[in-house]
Parts: C-alpha cells; structure tokens; sequence
C-alpha cells in the first residue's frame, strides 16, 4: 500500500511511536494525517509541528476506552477527512505488576484499550474498505502477545487478544477475495518511555525512530506479520519443538525475557 495521496488514520499518535510513524506518513506524502489520542495538548503540539509539511493534519482527542466516543468520532473524521485508507491501531497502555496486584479497574482499561479498542475502531471503517476493495489496516500487537511474561499477565492477555483477532481478520480478508491487506506487529520494548525500567539480558531493547520505519515499510508490502527483534517463526517453532520447561529454560536464562519487567517503572 503507497502511502503517496492516501488518508491516514493513527490511534495513539500524539506521542512515541505513533508520532514518529505520523512523521513518517507526511515524508511520504499523504493526503491527509488524521490523529487520534487523548492528550489534547500532545495533539495541539502535534499539529504546530507538522503545519511545515503543507499537508492537511487532522487531530481529534478522543476516549478510545469509550465506544460512543469511538463512533462518534469515526463519523466525525469520515466527514472532515473522507475514507480512510490506512488504519493504524497504535494506541495501547501497560500496567507492570503481578496479576494479584491489579485492580479490577487496571484489567478493564487494558483490555478496552489494548485488546477492545482496535476492534471497534476497525469496525468503523473497514466497511468502506471493502466496498472499495482497498485499503490497509495494521495493528500494533506486542511480542507478549507471542510470549508470556511474569508481570505482564493482563498486558499479555491483551496482545494475545490483538495479535488473534488481527491475524483472524487477515484470513477473513483472503477468504472473502477483499483487497484489504491486514498487517500484525509484534515488537519488543521499544524505546519511548512506555516501558521505562524494562532490563534486557541479551534482545535490544528497539529503537523507536528505526522500529517506526519498518512498520511503515511492512505497511508499504503488505506484510502478514511482523516481529522484531526475534521472527514470529522462531518462537513459534520453539514453542512447538521445545517441551515447556525447555522453552521457559531458554526464554529465562538464554534470553533473560522472564526477567525484563523486575524494575518496570513505565512513563510518569
């Protein structure tokens, strides 16, 4: 999918990763940026920045928590900038702690907005998508949703969530003969302060200016699905050729994974 005279929609995109992909989206000439997010001052500031590129920038601040606000939103930007041509479901949340620790409130914000929100928000727009036989949606999953981790159990159960419905929608895409390509993303920590205090023993910790650019890239290929630094199909296979104790051995002491989260401090 060019990127050159689309409409781009990013959720999350005031900040970290998702800014540096809007960033990117207007390099390669967009049509029109639409952003998402709750920080309304983030968004303000976002759109000084961008006004340089000559390209209209749309921001609405908005809930995704909040299906109403969803909708309404999605109508609201339908109006302002037209069809949506390639989604990105960037907006996600983290709560490092072990699962006896959380609140109940603590599960039901992740999983609205890590696991739920994608959901609702694609549903909003892949419609026109198909009517159209074009367009490109990717979701930004996590490789916790390939790999458990002591002090991501909601986290995990969230991206596990994204990466099963996104890769579900992909094949629903295929059987239903729809040019609409279905991107999953899987990364590791990357470096943007969401995960501030994550140690790794031998996996870098992902830079976000050079992660942003591959998940455009995929974006651009219509990649399936992506994960970095591992491939999905190397812990795939160990899950499947490695007995369990084996593989919790090697993702402990050979990879250091079940450790990473130990001094988690997140974003202040």
């Amino acid at each position: 999918m060019d990127f050159k005279g689309k409409t781009v929609l990013i959720t999350g995109g005031a900040s970290g990763i998702g800014k540096i992909m809007a960033r990117k989206s207007l390099e390669r000439g967009v049509r029109c940026l639409v952003i998402w997010d709750r920080n309304e001052e983030g968004l303000a500031l976002l759109k000084n920045e961008f006004s340089g590129f000559g390209i209209q920038v749309i921001a609405f601040t908005v809930d995704v928590m909040n299906v109403d606000e969803v909708r309404i939103t999605a109508q609201k930007t339908r109006t302002e900038a037209g069809k949506i041509d390639i989604l990105i479901n960037n907006a996600g949340i983290v709560v490092g702690k072990y699962f006896h620790e959380h609140s109940h409130d603590d599960i039901s914000k992740s999983m609205l907005v890590n696991a739920n929100a994608p959901m609702h928000i694609c549903l909003e727009f892949l419609p026109e998508m198909m009517k159209t036989d074009c367009g490109s949606v990717c979701n930004i999953a996590s490789s916790a949703g390939l790999i458990s981790n002591p002090k991501m159990a909601v986290y995990a159960a969230s991206k596990w969530a994204v990466t099963g419905w996104s890769d579900s929608l992909r094949l629903e895409m295929e059987q239903l003969g729809k040019r609409v390509s279905v991107t999953t993303i899987m990364p590791f920590f990357i470096n943007t302060g969401m995960f501030d205090g994550v140690k790794s023993k031998l996996l870098p910790i992902l830079e976000p200016e050079s992660t942003a650019e591959r998940i455009i890239k995929a974006i651009e290929s219509e990649r399936k699905m992506l994960a970095m630094p591992l491939p999905y199909w190397f812990i795939r296979l160990s899950q499947g050729i490695l007995p369990l104790p084996a593989f919790d051995w090697v993702m402990d002491h050979v990879f250091g994974i079940y450790d990473t989260m130990a001094e988690f401090r997140g974003r202040k």
